[in-house]
């Protein structure tokens, strides 16, 4: 058996994009919603009428979301959960009784067989009592063992495991490591194969769920060698493993019950009959996973605006001001107006999401990245306004405010337990670029080698004629469009009711305009493109609006079609799509006036150490201590502080 590296892989930022470009799935062969939106087409016949679940989905899902709101109003005590940084066990284990671990998986296997909309609906819920419950159900079942076994496992593997996940097992993911984020090209925990074994060794950072985990799925490096492709695998487990060591507990700024940890594998044997998937299939497993688990956060965060609003409304019509509701002044009613709009809209993006990943007729791995970007940077807001509604009770603990006789309202706990969502699962960084690259796959397919510097003269030439021949058939069709018709989305515009039309009709013209700028900045920039990360963020945040809206829009007209509150679901449609129209104004103009090019050069003088006199007059609090931990393989030297909870 080949001895484990020491070495941090080393990789070219070519090679880099290469391993994430060969982890993506490439082929469309379902229609998407947001691809077209990017594309300047806008397919409302996509989303309008709004998809519906099945009658007996709806059934179980109700009756389980009753089970559990009891749950949550008699066993979860949040405050003792923050107060002592841990969910007790006994919480846990009911959790367990209630079937709450087996949510997503199938009946056949011992779980709810709850559909995605359910799933995430019980998701809002629970993490509404504590969002470090709703993180620890969300991290088991939309990326831990359950969700890339029912999609790439053996059936050996379901009948193995899923029994376990669905009732008893808590279960964890871990890919990230000290000193690999985003960039698993430099991936360094090895997996060597060894008879009918694999022997692991490497550590594993923030592993979510690693402290009371009871099976892992593990991403890890196959070597390649003579016949075995290798590359980056994931495995199946046991997190009771000899070699295994849980080497901390980590605390954050929120999250306190988060059972987050760093893990070590010293020589760690798991059977081959273990690995999900080829060799080499691991990133993809990870991705494909990704492409629905992601909406479990946007749908925690609607929660979260749901509460902000029922606080908000309670606060503000109690608070006095100048003689009457501090609401009914101008700025905090905005305020309001904001949490009440964005959290109606974003609970249109994620049920519209959910439904279509129920259904499986579209491809929704750019809907579900849009709404876990906009869910949570739109739910840092709408707490970060909670808090400032809340005025210095926003800033006061819970917990204090109750030892004075008040209220005692966590707002500001939802702030910092909330901001970790725009880095989990995809910074919002890294989620910009993600979109980004799938929103622009259309135009690398045609005309990608032509912006290649590696490309030869031939390859740019047959390129050149696939991209003439594509651009002379789409372009014209962003001239014009339905959304330059006065009469265009005329049902939007139903007899009594706010006129929702026009937001549809700017939404189709956005499209178009979004599109002509994506072709125009891939014909300025080309092969440098990649590298105009604020550009391509914008993109994509002026996309995320439009799929907002028109989310909105649907969900307004499905509630008046159905008799469910439709009067006030287009007020709020209506406002939103206002405020929303801001938005993307504002951004489109940002897309060519900007300080990009000044920030770049602000950022080598600060790199270059020209700015330094800036830093004087001040002292550093920080501890002493490495950048980053050692992550060298090897026998762990600290206790074991896994604890399995049974």
């Amino acid at each position: 058996m080949a001895a484990p590296t020491s070495q941090q892989p080393s990789v070219t930022e070519r090679e880099a994009r290469q391993v994430a470009e060969a982890a993506r799935e490439q082929g469309w062969r379902k229609p998407s919603f947001a691809k077209e939106l990017f594309l300047g087409r806008f397919r409302l016949d996509l989303i309008h009428p709004h998809p519906q679940p099945a009658g007996e989905d709806v059934r179980r899902g109700e009756e389980f979301l009753a089970k559990l709101r009891d749950f949550c109003e008699t066993r979860i005590d949040s405050a003792r959960i923050e107060r002592e940084a841990r969910i007790p066990d006994e919480v846990i284990n009911g959790l367990k009784e209630l079937g709450a671990l087996g949510m997503k998986i199938d009946i056949k296997y011992g779980g709810l067989g709850l559909t995605q909309v359910y799933y995430n609906r019980a998701l809002a819920l629970v993490g509404s009592a504590n969002p470090a419950i709703g993180a620890l159900l969300s991290a088991h079942q939309s990326i831990g063992v359950p969700q890339p076994l029912k999609i790439f496992g053996t059936q050996e593997q379901k009948d193995t495991f899923l029994p376990r996940c669905a009732r008893t097992d808590i279960t964890a993911f871990l890919l990230t490591e000290p000193d690999v984020g985003s960039d698993p090209a430099r991936l360094a925990t090895t997996a060597v194969s060894d008879g009918d074994s694999y022997v692991l060794d490497g550590v594993k950072l923030w592993t979510t769920n690693g402290v009371v985990a009871d099976l892992l799925v593990v991403m890890a490096r196959v070597p390649k060698t003579e016949g075995r492709k290798g590359g980056i695998t994931a495995f199946v487990v046991e997190a009771d493993s000899e070699g295994i060591t849980v080497e901390n507990r980590n605390a954050f700024m929120g999250l306190r019950g988060l059972e987050n940890g760093v893990t070590r594998f010293h020589r760690v044997r798991v059977p081959a009959a273990n690995r999900i998937g080829p060799e080499g299939a691991g990133l993809k497993i990870a991705l494909t996973t990704l492409n629905t688990g992601r909406l479990s956060l946007p749908a925690m965060c609607v929660g979260a605006g749901k509460w902000c609003l029922k606080i908000a409304r309670e606060w503000s019509a109690a608070r006095e001001q100048w003689g009457k509701p501090v609401a009914f002044h101008e700025a905090v009613g905005q305020k309001i107006s904001f949490i009440a709009a964005t959290t109606f809209a974003l609970e249109a993006v994620v049920d519209l999401s959910s439904q279509m990943a129920d259904e499986n007729r579209n491809d929704i791995r750019i809907e579900a990245a849009l709404a876990k970007l906009y869910g949570s940077e739109m739910g840092c807001l709408m707490a970060d306004e909670l808090v400032q509604i809340r005025g210095g009770r926003g800033f006061e603990t819970a917990e204090s405010l109750a030892a004075r006789g008040e209220r005692a309202v966590p707002a500001e706990q939802l702030l910092r337990d909330l901001r970790i969502n725009r880095i989990f699962e995809g910074s919002t960084e890294i989620m910009h670029l993600l979109i980004a690259r799938e929103a622009v796959d259309a135009h690398l397919s045609v005309a990608g080698d032509l912006i290649d510097p590696e490309k030869s003269l031939s390859d740019k030439a047959k390129a050149g004629a696939k991209a003439g021949g594509f651009y002379a058939r789409w372009l014209p069709k962003l001239v014009a469009g339905p959304g330059q018709l006065p009469t265009s989305y005329g049902e939007f515009h139903p007899d009594g009711h706010v006129d929702l039309s026009g937001h549809l009709r700017y939404v189709e013209r956005s499209a178009r305009k979004l599109a002509r700028s994506t072709f125009y900045a891939m014909s300025r920039w080309q092969g440098k493109m990649e590298t105009k990360q604020g550009f391509l963020g914008r993109i994509v945040d002026i996309g995320a609006e439009l799929f907002a809206m028109s989310a909105a829009c649907v969900r307004a007209e499905h509630l008046r079609a159905t008799g469910e509150h439709g009067r006030e679901a287009y007020q709020l449609a209506d406002v939103f799509c206002s405020q929303s129209r801001v938005r993307v104004d504002e951004l489109f103009g940002r897309l060519w006036h900007n300080t990009d090019e000044l920030d770049r050069k602000v950022t080598k003088g600060v790199l270059g150490g020209s700015y330094t006199w800036l830093e004087e007059g001040v002292v550093d609090p920080s501890g002493d201590g490495a950048w980053i931990a050692d992550a060298t393989p090897g026998p762990s030297k600290r206790e074991n502080v896994h604890r399995p909870i049974r």
